[in-house]
């Protein structure tokens, strides 16, 4: 049986169910290995939410894992000496594999794994970086330089969308380096209403006094500048609307204290702290329309949207997303605004709000297009290259 050795930081939500399956195919067997160190299961402090976060689903289950030993000062995955593990490549060397996966390369001990182990075993990648962010002509110019340089150290990269794709041929890979693998989340889970998600959802409609054909945009996430949930909240404030319109804001961060204070006690606008992973599918099926509002820069994706969609609901969505170009066809599921422009925004609120009959089968078509965004096609994908 071939071996595939996974380099990652640390165990995410996202991820988890990926390596549980890719363990189950037996095809081939896996290994993870998690740079970061053991530390990240006890340092459960997210500066983004400004809070200790414990996620409540299991992360561990149904794979084999090592954590490896990081020596780095300062741990993490924000500066690229944060992940440093002078032991990698002789776990991995004992593993034996066929071939690895790495996911990003911005730290020192992903990036030294790949240029070790390229030419002689296959290197695999996964990211979800784009080229939506504005950059100055100089810097763009040398940036492409360097991940020109970067990717020769990559056979396969897996890329999750449209504006991952690009960025890939703009980095130096050829297209027949480029193997599709959308990213997904667990869309049975977001999409399942069961009768604990219905008496959820009910609580939190009598919380807020929603009734039942109201409409309410949601918006779920950290409240920090990159996602940028000051201007929907501006921009719903804008609106010229009854009483059964409603935004939802569910998460915590840097820019709480401005948003509850710009909301001014208003009765339509409500606030709940960050929900954990078991939570959140009883507030999609309480939102009616989901807003991801995000200017980055660094919004690579933007799953939130996945989890919206596999449970039924229509999106708007920035054009700072890398999500957007993939996932949203524009009046059919949802639509795209300008990334910082209120007015722009604002409009999309409004068609929301104008065309409120068409809603469901919006939600539908998100449905429709989301079911082939599945962990099952990412498998597929990385079988496919070790055959």
């Amino acid at each position: 049986m071939k071996k595939l050795a996974i380099i990652t930081t640390h165990p995410i939500q996202y991820n988890a169910p990926l390596f549980a399956l890719l363990s189950r195919r037996n095809d081939f067997q896996i290994k993870v290995f998690y740079t970061w160190g053991k530390s990240v299961l006890s340092s459960k402090y997210d500066p983004g939410f400004g809070k200790i976060i414990d996620w409540d689903i299991n992360l561990l289950d149904g794979y084999e894992y090592e954590f490896i030993e990081n020596v780095a000062s300062n741990k993490g995955s924000h500066r690229f000496d944060g992940i440093d593990n002078p032991e990698l490549i002789t776990k991995i060397t004992s593993f034996d594999p066929q071939a690895i996966l790495v996911y990003g390369w911005s730290l020192k001990s992903h990036f030294k794994a790949m240029r070790y182990f390229k030419g002689r075993i296959p290197v695999l990648f996964r990211g979800d970086s784009h080229l939506l962010d504005h950059q100055p002509w100089v810097k763009k110019t040398i940036k492409r330089i360097y991940l020109n340089w970067v990717y020769k150290y990559v056979d396969t990269a897996f890329y999750v969308g449209e504006s991952n794709y690009n960025y890939y041929i703009a980095s130096g890979l050829h297209a027949e380096q480029l193997c599709y693998a959308p990213h997904a989340i667990d869309n049975k889970r977001f999409s399942e209403i069961t009768n604990e998600i219905q008496n959820q959802t009910r609580e939190l409609k009598n919380k807020f006094k929603i009734s039942e054909h109201d409409i309410v945009f949601l918006f779920a996430g950290k409240f920090e500048s990159k996602k940028d949930p000051m201007i929907l909240l501006r921009s719903f404030l804008e609106l010229k609307f009854d009483s059964n319109i409603h935004l939802l804001l569910v998460g915590n961060g840097e820019l709480e204290n401005d948003l509850k204070s710009t909301a001014s006690n208003h009765h339509n606008i409500h606030f709940l702290d960050f929900c954990n992973q078991s939570e959140m599918p009883a507030i999609y099926h309480l939102a009616t329309v989901f807003v991801l509002p995000s200017k980055g820069p660094g919004e690579s994706w933007g799953l939130s949207v996945n989890e919206a969609m596999a449970a039924g609901k229509p999106v708007i969505v920035s054009d700072k997303c890398g999500c957007a170009a993939s996932l949203v066809n524009n009046k059919k599921n949802g639509l795209v605004f300008t990334a910082g422009d209120a007015s722009s925004l604002q409009k999309a609120l409004e068609y929301m709000v104008n065309n409120k009959n068409e809603l469901k089968s919006m939600g539908d078509f998100s449905s429709q297009i989301i079911s082939s965004y599945s962990f099952e096609h990412i498998a597929a994908a990385i079988a496919s290259t070790l055959n």
